[in-house]
């Protein structure tokens, strides 16, 4: 299983935040469907401090690279010109016992 993390600060313009309320019923339906397929580990929004949402950070887990790639390609954050600055890292999510 490769794991991942993912952190995508919003772009900066004035439609910004608009565009985020416009594509977060999509990107939180794509979220549940990655939970129903044990791929999503977490995932919070990153707020300023007025507690507007400016950004995101998931753990995500696939199988392949190739699973990871689709995903990206299809998420709504990007589609919709959200997502400006994205850094991703693969992990290894520590296991507590």
């Amino acid at each position: 299983m490769m794991q991942y993390i993912v952190y995508a600060k919003d772009h900066t313009d004035a439609d910004a935040l608009s565009r985020r309320m416009t594509a977060r019923t999509a990107h939180l339906e794509g979220v549940k469907a990655l939970k129903a397929r044990g791929c999503f580990v977490l995932g919070a929004a990153l707020l300023n401090e007025q507690g507007t949402m400016i950004g995101s950070t998931m753990i995500l887990q696939f199988e392949a690279q190739s699973d990871f790639d689709a995903w990206y390609a299809a998420e709504p954050y990007i589609l919709g010109n959200v997502w400006g600055n994205v850094e991703i890292h693969p992990i290894k999510i520590a296991v507590i016992e």
